[in-house]
C-alpha cells in the first residue's frame, strides 16, 4: 500500500490518486519493479481532500482523515506500507522522523513494514535523487518477495538467491 500526502490538481480532476506528473513517475518505477496498481498495490493519501493552494496539510486536517486511512490500511491489511515523502512519513511514524535521513530504512508500522521514500514529485524537482530512490525501490522488492511472493519478477532488478 502508498500512501502519500494528498490529492493534487489531476487528481481532483479525475478522482484518482497519482494521476498527474508524480503519479506517472510513480507508475515507471513501479513498473520496474514488476508492480501494477491493478494487481499489487493500492494507493491513498494522508488526506482525502485537496489542500487549498497546494500547501501541506496541517496537523487538523491530517487528524480529521486520520481514522478513514486507518480504516483503509485495516480493511486492505498489507504488509508493507510505501510512505512517499515527508508528509506521509511524519502523520504515519511521528515527528522524530526526517525523509533526507530515513528514506530506505524499514520501519514498523503496527506490526507491519513501513519504508519511507521520496515523494516522485521531489524527484521531478531534484533528478539527484533518483538514484537512492531506486535503491529504496529495490529494497522493496526484495522485502515483497520475502513476505508477499517469492517467485515476483523483474527484468530491471537482480533477484538475491537464499542466503544472499
Amino acid at each position: 500500500m502508498i500512501i502519500g500526502e494528498a490529492p493534487g490538481r489531476d487528481e481532483d480532476i479525475q478522482g484518482r490518486p497519482f494521476v498527474g506528473l508524480s503519479g506517472q513517475l510513480l507508475d515507471k518505477i513501479l513498473a520496474a519493479c514488476g508492480f501494477t496498481r491493478d494487481e499489487h498495490v493500492f494507493m491513498s493519501n494522508i488526506v482525502r481532500c485537496r489542500p487549498p493552494g497546494n500547501r501541506v496539510p496541517t496537523p487538523h486536517e491530517a487528524s480529521v482523515c486520520m481514522s478513514w486511512l486507518l480504516k483503509q490500511i485495516e480493511i486492505i491489511n498489507p504488509k508493507i506500507l510505501i510512505l512517499l515523502g515527508a508528509t506521509a512519513l511524519k502523520y504515519m511514524a511521528g515527528d522524530g522522523y526526517k525523509i533526507t535521513r530515513d528514506h530506505g530504512h524499514w520501519l514498523e508500522w503496527q506490526g507491519r513494514s513501513a519504508m519511507p521514500v521520496y515523494h516522485p514529485a521531489a524527484l521531478l524537482r531534484d533528478p539527484s535523487l533518483k538514484r537512492d530512490s531506486w535503491e529504496d525501490y529495490k529494497k522493496i522488492f526484495y522485502k515483497y518477495c520475502e513476505l508477499v511472493n517469492p517467485k515476483h519478477f523483474s527484468p530491471h532488478i537482480v533477484t538475491k538467491k537464499p542466503g544472499q
